[in-house]
């Protein structure tokens, strides 16, 4: 059984969620995330390096596609027909599922990262977060004309650097400016500047129209789109002047200087981060489009249930390294693991020495958990598509 032209959506989508488990299953297992960052030319190899910039291409990808998601919630899942919703249903429906997922990330996600809930521990403002409050502001840009909204959206994805010399405190960290808040007695970190995240959503809500072309005028599109935003990557990257506040530099080895190059800023996410990784992205989807794909496909299982698929993968990888690590230490494990690991804000002085695995282990976790939570996810994208539960379409 196949599923229809949509299903190029939910696949992209579903290969991100795929790739998005190595980085965070890394967080969690791997000996240099407990100390160093991956993109340190002075410390990390190649493989490490490109084992975290894959990972680059999630974020994006998650908030183009929920853009997308939004479009088709209004329109319905045949674009060339007329609404089936109002836009008054859709700016409710995205402001409630903007709270739920800003509220997943204080709660449920916490313990997640944390397997503890005391406020000793710094919060943080993540993926769910971002989407939420996006999803949110998307709400009310989506009563723009979809044409202004695209001027805009793109408007603020290439000028925001305009504002990188801007530097202040409290509600600008969560805007423009990766930093820590304090409030409430809370240390909160916020890696995801609302701007210009807001934008890439948007921007996904505008390609929603692309998707009534018809198919070869669709994919040529997308194309032609991707590979000039590649271009376009490339010879920002190569001017080195702007679109990316921190510049390349040629290193000692040209492997070095290769990864100079690629390690655009994420956090906020600059205009060469955005080109880098939409472009491509939208490549594959123009070569996924149209292609006949199974619903048994993991590209589409995990496609169908993001949400679902994110909240357990985090738990399944924190889990996998209390069983590690009460496998190599004894019951003494239990006296460290119920805290952040030191990736995640936890006190390195309270792990072992040498705490974590090596790469490859890593890996071979990452595998171990898409392969067990694909029957589960399966079962639930099977549960979303029998069943027509308000509440499945929060899930």
């Amino acid at each position: 059984m196949t599923v229809n032209r949509l299903a190029s959506v939910d696949a992209l989508r579903g290969g991100v969620m795929i790739i998005m488990a190595l980085d965070h299953v890394r967080d969690f297992i791997h000996r240099g995330a407990m100390s160093g960052s991956p993109t340190d030319l002075a410390t990390t190899t190649p493989i490490l390096f490109l084992t975290r910039w894959i990972t680059h291409f999630c974020a994006p990808v998650f908030m183009l596609t929920a853009g997308l998601g939004a479009y088709f919630y209004w329109r319905g899942s045949n674009p060339a027909a007329a609404p089936q919703r109002t836009k008054g249903e859709l700016s409710r429906f995205l402001i409630v599922r903007g709270l739920w997922l800003i509220f997943l990330e204080l709660s449920i996600m916490q313990l997640a990262y944390n397997f503890d809930i005391s406020s000793r521990y710094p919060v943080f403002l993540l993926v769910l977060w971002a989407l939420g409050a996006c999803m949110i502001i998307l709400a009310g840009l989506a009563w723009l004309p979809i044409r202004l909204l695209a001027a805009l959206s793109i408007a603020t994805i290439v000028l925001h650097h305009l504002a990188d010399p801007v530097r202040a405190e409290g509600f600008w960290i969560l805007l423009h400016q990766l930093g820590v808040i304090q409030f409430a007695g809370l240390v909160i970190i916020s890696p995801y500047p609302l701007v210009p995240w807001f934008a890439v959503m948007a921007l996904g809500f505008c390609l929603g129209p692309v998707f009534s072309w018809d198919a070869a005028t669709r994919r040529r599109f997308f194309l032609r789109a991707g590979i000039a935003m590649t271009i376009a990557f490339i010879v920002l990257r190569v001017v080195n002047v702007y679109g990316d506040p921190s510049k390349w530099e040629w290193q000692p080895t040209a492997v070095n200087t290769v990864l100079s190059f690629l390690n655009a800023s994420k956090r906020p996410p600059s205009l060469a981060f955005l080109l880098m990784t939409l472009g491509p992205a939208l490549v594959f989807l123009s070569w996924v489009d149209g292609r006949l794909l199974s619903r048994s496909n993991p590209l589409i299982v995990f496609g169908r249930v993001p949400l679902f698929y994110f909240v357990l993968h985090f738990i399944a990888a924190h889990v996998a390294i209390v069983l590690m690590s009460i496998a190599k230490y004894g019951t003494a494990a239990l006296g460290f693991m119920f805290q952040p690991v030191p990736s995640m804000g936890g006190p390195a002085d309270a792990f072992p020495p040498g705490f974590g695995y090596d790469l490859w282990v890593a890996y071979a976790v990452w595998i171990a958990i898409v392969v067990g939570l694909y029957p589960v996810c399966r079962w639930f994208a099977g549960l979303k598509e029998r069943r027509r539960n308000w509440w499945l379409s929060y899930l």
